[in-house]
């Protein structure tokens, strides 16, 4: 006969986490900081001007494929730290909840800290003036137009977030199909956005009416080819979760290959972009992803150490940065300081105050908001495995 203490509920142990990759986080922290170098030699390029100063921008790589590197590492890592989740019958909340959780909130905390100041500075930030129904979207990640027809939200740098948050919804869809029927199937949907957008583009010269409404605008974002960078990260941890492991010669020429080939093409490619800077992506993430895991015990050298601590960071490096970079322009303007410094070394003060800031933001505030997020949206459930880290 069975007893009361027969008939309680059986608890499932907690899944395992998957392998930490040092490696993978030290790349994330280099794309984090090819976007802002970027971004800082352009505010100091402008300064350097108007100061009659001479200074021409490093053009040794193309720094908004920083992105692109980020998207594969995004397919990556999605589908690397969602393993030990397919089976689970709340495998989709578990998962939306800790993305959400993840996403959303430092996010909006950059939009809300760039609409105060648009409204308090006009002229600061460029900011123009939107309609309540553009800044709903701008919030709620979907992607619509402004007025001067530039599909961007308001805090333009969210236009990768419009990218992350369908690639994470469409994955979700594919979640309890295992782990080969998950990457095939997120992989068929995103290649289906690009000729369903394909189909479209066409249509939007020649015809008015619905095909340029509210669903055809997304419709042709969701369905640029720079979706594919998140496919070929999902076949990398497929790869790599199958067994894949190549020797270090093998990553070291990857890598090298991928930088090479990212200097070639320069920040105007005459390949498709998918191609010129998502393919050395795909090499970059490759050489970091699909070598032994974590260090086997041995101690990490200090600067793959710093790596992975600004890697931990490098979400809030991206969103935090611009405000950064633009603050040190604006003081540097207003002080004298770029005619002390000069334009070389205001760029890195840039990228260190950048470090600095996203490092105390990720502490202070960030992962606190993620957690409790996270609590808030799922109170009940069991430790998943699906990393912080995206």
């Amino acid at each position: 006969m069975r007893t009361r203490r027969d008939r309680s509920p059986v608890t499932r142990p907690a899944p395992t986490r998957p392998a930490p990759l040092p490696l993978i986080q030290v790349l994330r922290a280099l794309a984090a900081l090819m976007v802002a170098a970027g971004h800082a030699q352009f505010e100091a390029a402008g300064l350097a001007a108007r100061v009659g100063q001479p200074f021409v921008p490093a053009a040794w790589l193309p720094w908004p494929a920083g992105v692109d590197v980020f998207f594969v590492i995004s397919g990556f890592i999605i589908v690397h730290a969602a393993a030990a989740l397919h089976g689970r019958a709340d495998a989709r909340s578990v998962f939306l909840a800790h993305r959400v959780a993840r996403v959303v909130p430092l996010y909006w905390l950059a939009t809300t800290l760039y609409l105060a100041l648009a409204w308090l500075r006009p002229g600061l930030l460029g900011a123009g003036a939107e309609g309540p129904l553009y800044l709903a979207a701008s919030y709620l990640f979907w992607p619509m137009a402004r007025a001067d027809g530039a599909v961007q939200p308001l805090y333009s740098l969210g236009w990768t977030l419009n990218y992350e948050m369908a690639f994470y919804a469409l994955f979700a869809l594919v979640l309890p199909w295992g782990r080969r029927g998950a990457v095939l199937g997120v992989g068929v949907l995103l290649a289906g956005l690009v000729l369903g957008a394909a189909f479209i583009r066409p249509l939007q010269g020649a015809i008015q009416g619905p095909v340029q409404g509210p669903v055809a605008v997304p419709l042709a974002f969701w369905g640029d080819p720079i979706v594919l960078e998140f496919a070929c990260g999902a076949v990398l941890a497929l790869a790599r979760q199958e067994g894949l492991r190549l020797a270090l010669p093998a990553r070291l020429a990857l890598a090298g290959l991928g930088l090479a080939l990212l200097s070639l093409a320069g920040e105007d490619p005459s390949l498709p972009r998918f191609i010129a800077w998502g393919g050395p992506a795909a090499l970059l993430v490759a050489a970091a992803a699909l070598g032994p895991a974590g260090s086997a015990g041995r101690p990490l050298r200090p600067a793959i150490v710093l790596g992975i601590v600004l890697g931990d960071a490098s979400y809030a490096l991206y969103l935090a940065h611009p405000f950064v970079v633009r603050g040190l322009r604006v003081i540097a303007e207003a002080t004298g300081l770029a005619s002390v410094l000069g334009a070389g070394p205001l760029v890195i003060l840039m990228l260190a105050a950048s470090a600095a800031a996203a490092l105390l933001l990720h502490r202070i505030v960030e992962r606190p908001l993620s957690r409790a997020v996270r609590a808030l949206l799922a109170p009940a459930l069991r430790p998943a495995p699906v990393a912080d880290k995206v």
